[in-house]
C-alpha cells in the first residue's frame, strides 16, 4: 500500500505542476506581454484556465494531506525549516485567487480593477518562484538541522543561488504551459498568431533557466548532471523531454494544437522524472548527509493502509467529475465560437 500512496503523491504533484502551472503561468504571460495586446491576452488566457482555476489547487491540497498523513516526519520538517518561503507562495495563492476573482466578478468597475490586475501579476510571478525554491531546498543539502542560528536555520535552508535558478526556472515553466494551453483558445489567425510567439519565446525562457539551474548547481556543488545523466532512465528523460520540444513547433505550424497540449504536459512530467529519480526516495536531503525517505520515514502501516484505500476511492469520485467539468467548459466555448463571427478563419 505504500506504493500505492507514493504514487498519488506523485501523481497530485505532476497534475500540480502542469494544471496550477498553467494556471499561474496566464498572470505572468499576460505580465510581460506588451500594453497594446494585454486585453487581447486577458481573453484568450481567462478562457484557457476557466475549467482549472478553480479546482487545481485540490492537487495541492492533496500532496499536503498524504504528506501530513502519511508522511509526518518529512511534514514536520517541511513546514519547520521551510516555513517562509511555505507561508509566501500560500499568501501568493491566496492573493492571486482572490485578484482575479474580483478583476472578472466585481460589481463595480473602477480603479481598483488596476490594483486587482498588478496583484494578480505579480502573485502569479511570485507564488510558482517561492515553490521553485522550495524544491530547491530539498535537495541541495541547504537544510541545516544542526545549525545554532536563525540565519542558517531558516533563510539560508532555502535562499541559495540554486534555489533562485529553480526559482526562475518553475516560473519559465509555468509561462510555457500557459502560453501551449492558450493555443486552443484562440479565436482567429492573429490570436494564434500572437500565442504562438509567447509559446516560442516562453520556450526560450525555459532553456536559458534550465541552463542556469545547472550552471548555479555546479557553482554550489550539487551533483545534478550525475543525478541526471548518469543512468538510462535519467538519458531517456532528458531525451524525450528535448524531442517533444521540436514536435510541440512541429504541431503549432500544423494546427494540431490538441496534441501540443499533451506533448507540453509529458514534457513536463519527463523533466520531473529526470530531476528526482535519482535521489528517489529519498525526499529531503540534509546538509549532514543524512535524508529522509518515503519508504523509510512514514506512519503507521494501518495508516498507510487506510489512506491508500481513501485515495483510491476518492479518485473513483474525483477524477471523473473534474474531466466532466474539463470537457464541460470546452464544450460550452466551442458553441461560443460556432455562433460568433471571427474576422479570419484559424490557419495554421
Amino acid at each position: 500500500m505504500i506504493y500505492v500512496v507514493i504514487g498519488f503523491l506523485w501523481l497530485s504533484i505532476c497534475l500540480y505542476v502542469i494544471l496550477g502551472g498553467a494556471d499561474f503561468g496566464a498572470g505572468i504571460v499576460e505580465l510581460v506581454t506588451r500594453k497594446k495586446n494585454r486585453p487581447k491576452t486577458q481573453v484568450i488566457m481567462y478562457e484557457s484556465i476557466a475549467p482549472v482555476w478553480e479546482a487545481n489547487h485540490m492537487w495541492l491540497i492533496i500532496a499536503i494531506v498524504i504528506l501530513f498523513v502519511g508522511f509526518p516526519k518529512v511534514y514536520t520538517t517541511l513546514s519547520t525549516y521551510l516555513h517562509i518561503p511555505l507561508v509566501l507562495m500560500l499568501v501568493g495563492i491566496i492573493a492571486r485567487g482572490t485578484s482575479f476573482t474580483f478583476r472578472h466578478y466585481d460589481a463595480v468597475k473602477d480603479e481598483w480593477q488596476k490594483v486587482y490586475t498588478q496583484i494578480f501579476y505579480f502573485s502569479s510571478l511570485l507564488t510558482p518562484f517561492f515553490l521553485g525554491l522550495i524544491a530547491a531546498a530539498t535537495i541541495s543539502r541547504s537544510i541545516q538541522p544542526e545549525a545554532d542560528n536563525f540565519l542558517d536555520l531558516y533563510i539560508f535552508s532555502w535562499l541559495s543561488w540554486f534555489g533562485v535558478a529553480v526559482g526562475l526556472f518553475t516560473v519559465s515553466i509555468c509561462a510555457y504551459l500557459a502560453s501551449i494551453f492558450a493555443l486552443r483558445e484562440t479565436c482567429d489567425r492573429m490570436e494564434l498568431k500572437l500565442m504562438i510567439k509567447k509559446s516560442k519565446q516562453t520556450m526560450v525562457f525555459v532553456v536559458i533557466s534550465g541552463i542556469l539551474v545547472f550552471v548555479t548547481a555546479y557553482i554550489s556543488g550539487i551533483p545534478l548532471v550525475i543525478w541526471v545523466f548518469s543512468k538510462p532512465l535519467g538519458v531517456m528523460a532528458t531525451t524525450f523531454a528535448t524531442i517533444c520540444l521540436f514536435l510541440i513547433l512541429r504541431a503549432m505550424h500544423t494546427g494540431k494544437l490538441l496534441s501540443v497540449r499533451a506533448l507540453a504536459g509529458f514534457q513536463v512530467i519527463m523533466i520531473l522524472v529526470a530531476a528526482t529519480y535519482q535521489h528517489n526516495p529519498n525526499i529531503i536531503l540534509f546538509g549532514n548527509g543524512q535524508h529522509l525517505s518515503l519508504l523509510e520515514h512514514v506512519a503507521a502501516p494501518k495508516t498507510i493502509n487506510a489512506l491508500a484505500w481513501a485515495l483510491m476511492l476518492g479518485s473513483v469520485f474525483i477524477l471523473p467529475f473534474l474531466f466532466y467539468l474539463m470537457l464541460s467548459f470546452s464544450k460550452q466555448r466551442r458553441k461560443l465560437k460556432e455562433t460568433a463571427k471571427p474576422e479570419t478563419p484559424i490557419k495554421p
